[in-house]
């Protein structure tokens, strides 16, 4: 939801509505196409959502959530042929809203119930955006400790204890990472080390079709990473 409480098709609809009114001069109602034969000029559809490459989220902040609105926007009646006109115009100059001239598919028009008439779609990105989590208040002074960094050497070996070379190997949220050799060993460098809080290490192992996260213990002498074969 925007600011004005107004979600994602709602704002795309009215700015793209906003954009459509100054380049015919007049406001362009949004509604199927009209088949009563009234020779107003355009009509504005929102036809259908379409899928958008998304960005993967890192962190505690979720990336929107991204999609495209496909409007459908047509004459319904002879008045409305020079509004087009402009709409072409305004479209190829500003290239604020790329159109697409492929709305002349006759079972668009049956679903409608309305005859084939000149008309544009016009694609309008989108997204939900997540609310971004609020941070916990600091309760305490705050303490800077500079922590160590150490190396984690390990193995990485499939079903059988069977070496396997070249994955690659990282420590997620750094610059950290190497691939095995061919013996499955790897040494991974840039380890933070916090004697006051050990813990696991989490590492991201991808290669070989497999995509995994272990969280290994960093004082293991004999570090050993079995990754099984993904399951059907």
């Amino acid at each position: 939801m925007t600011t004005d409480g107004r979600g994602p098709i709602e704002t795309a609809t009215a700015e793209l509505a906003s954009w459509l009114t100054g380049a015919v001069g007049e406001p362009v109602p949004v509604g199927p196409p009209r088949t009563d034969g009234d020779a107003a000029g355009l009509t504005l559809w929102p036809l259908e959502l379409r899928p958008a490459r998304q960005t993967r989220s890192s962190g505690a902040v979720r990336e929107p959530y991204r999609f495209t609105v496909r409007y459908l926007l047509c004459v319904t009646g002879p008045a409305g042929l020079p509004r087009l006109d402009r709409v072409l115009t305004a479209a190829t100059t500003d290239g604020r809203y790329p159109v697409v001239l492929e709305a002349g598919d006759p079972a668009l028009w049956a679903a409608f119930g309305a005859v084939p008439r000149p008309a544009l779609l016009i694609d309008v990105p989108a997204q939900v955006d997540h609310p971004t989590p609020a941070a916990p208040p600091v309760l305490q002074p705050l303490r800077l400790r500079q922590l160590g960094v150490r190396a984690l050497a390990g193995r990485v070996v499939g079903p059988e204890d069977q070496p396997l070379a070249a994955m690659r190997v990282e420590l997620p949220g750094t610059g950290s990472a190497t691939r095995t050799d061919p013996d499955g060993r790897f040494v991974i460098v840039g380890v933070p080390h916090d004697p006051d809080h050990p813990g696991p290490v989490r590492l991201r192992l991808t290669g070989r079709g497999l995509v995994l996260t272990a969280d290994v213990d960093p004082t293991e002498p004999d570090l050993v990473i079995v990754c099984a074969p993904p399951t059907h």
